[in-house]
């Protein structure tokens, strides 16, 4: 039985963890008896804001192509049945916490960077599970663990 009639929604920006995360949406989307929604965010830079012509064109084709690149990198050629994909633009943190209004779960990737690494979430996902209105679930990159001190090894 579904969390919801919502599909999972997965936030994709390219990265290792954002591939997990469209993996892991496969694995839990049988069980929850739901599609997937990957859903990749592209935002023009404010500091160009006047001093730069948008090519709002450019843009929206690389966030399309980090998205169809982390779905060939995740599934190959076999994609999950229920598979959807969008293309938002605005920034992310904001639009992954609006699509998971209507959703049974949001996936998202942890990319969180500085001395802390290891202890924080990035700025979009810690957006996400504080704001969402449905379950979060957030993934680091394949493979690796850290520690306390934020400090990253290889799992065994």
């Amino acid at each position: 039985m579904a969390l919801s009639n919502g599909k999972i929604v997965v936030g994709v920006d390219g990265s290792e963890s954002s591939v997990e995360a469209l993996r892991m949406a496969a694995r839990l989307a049988p069980a929850l008896d739901t599609g997937i929604h990957a859903i990749a965010c592209w935002h023009f830079p404010r500091i160009y804001e006047g001093y730069v012509p948008p090519d709002f064109e450019a843009f929206e084709a690389s966030a399309k192509e980090k998205l169809e690149a982390a779905l060939q990198q995740a599934f190959g050629n076999d994609q999950p049945a229920g598979l959807t994909t969008e293309l938002m633009r605005g920034p992310a943190p904001e639009l992954l916490v609006q699509a998971g209004e209507e959703a049974a779960l949001l996936v998202v990737g942890r990319r969180g960077h500085g001395g802390f690494r290891g202890m924080h979430l990035g700025s979009v996902s810690s957006a996400c599970v504080a704001h969402a209105a449905c379950p979060v679930l957030v993934l680091h990159e394949h493979g690796k663990v850290h520690t306390r001190g934020g400090r990253e090894h290889a799992e065994p």
